[in-house]
């Protein structure tokens, strides 16, 4: 498949013009490795100015201000702003369950992913992108404008047909990833095992998470009717129901409580969760929802 083809299915050039500018945000201090674009709310010694603050013996001379001593006869250190790179992560939920719907959760997942790594890239970051699952598929890790076409491809070329453990393919990722920053996670949730331990591992790892909640339109409103056979995707589970409006009030409730607890568990723990629908525009879910939600500014 062409490069062209790849830009045009994921990232339309008018979507890339209006997030170029865009700067992912975390809301935790991090150390970065390298001098990036990122300016952090850590003091360092870089070229902008930040404040001062009294000398303690044992500082670096070279950082006195020799002009602020001669009319005050005080020592005052200089602060600057120091430049940093953020490690970001994004974890693309793979499971059978994604290929769902219309457009599907999956294709949904890999747009959001693609186009907040973008960002990642045009600001310098360290951006690495995983598809969860039996076999963990990762991207290298991604740095600079000109690593766009690499990451589209990566992108476009995963599929969503294994059944995995989500807690399983987190820790996984926690052993083969060490550095922190942001992780923002991409899923439906939908594990029978539970999605709770998963989440409590990228929160002890001391990351800013972000939860893409992602969801169909078929599953948020099901037109069913009639005798139906339904069979589980992932482990080929079967029921067979009667659609009939109880039966659907039944449904709606209980979509809305998992919705409710995952949005609680969240909460509780500092992790940023979002519900997202899969026929949601990315542009409008990045430039309105994750700005409103402080992932992007």
């Amino acid at each position: 498949m062409s490069s062209v083809t790849t830009t045009n299915k994921l990232l339309p050039p008018e979507l890339l013009a209006r997030i170029e500018r865009l700067e992912l945000v975390s809301r935790k201090v991090f150390r970065g490795r390298l001098k990036g674009e990122r300016r952090s709310r850590r003091k360092g010694q870089s070229v902008e100015f930040a404040d001062f603050r009294n000398y303690v013996p044992g500082d670096d001379l070279r950082f006195v201000d020799w002009n602020l001593y001669a009319r005050l006869d005080k020592l005052f250190l200089k602060l600057f702003l120091e430049e940093e790179d953020l490690h970001v992560y994004f974890l693309v939920d793979a499971s059978p369950s994604m290929e769902f719907g219309e457009p599907t959760k999956f294709f949904a997942a890999q747009q959001i992913a693609a186009a907040l790594g973008f960002i990642g890239l045009c600001r310098g970051d360290r951006v690495k992108i995983e598809f969860l699952g039996a076999r963990n598929s990762s991207s290298p890790v991604l740095r600079g404008r000109s690593q766009l076409w690499r990451m589209l491809e990566f992108v476009e070329s995963r599929k969503a047909d294994e059944v995995f453990s989500l807690t399983d393919s987190i820790k996984q990722f926690s052993l083969r990833n060490t550095g922190r920053g942001i992780c923002v996670l991409v899923s439906d949730l939908m594990d029978k095992s539970g999605y709770e331990p998963a989440l409590r591992m990228l929160v002890g790892r001391q990351m800013d998470v972000f939860v893409l909640h992602l969801l169909s339109p078929e599953e948020m409103e099901p037109d069913l009717k009639g005798d139906l056979k339904l069979i589980d995707c992932e482990d080929d589970d079967e029921a067979e129901v009667s659609v009939s409006q109880s039966l659907m009030k039944r449904y709606q409730a209980t979509l809305a409580a998992f919705v409710d607890q995952a949005r609680k568990f969240c909460a509780q723990r500092g992790i940023t969760y979002l519900l997202a629908r899969s026929d949601q525009s990315t542009d409008l879910m990045i430039n309105q929802y994750l700005r409103q939600r402080g992932l992007v500014r």
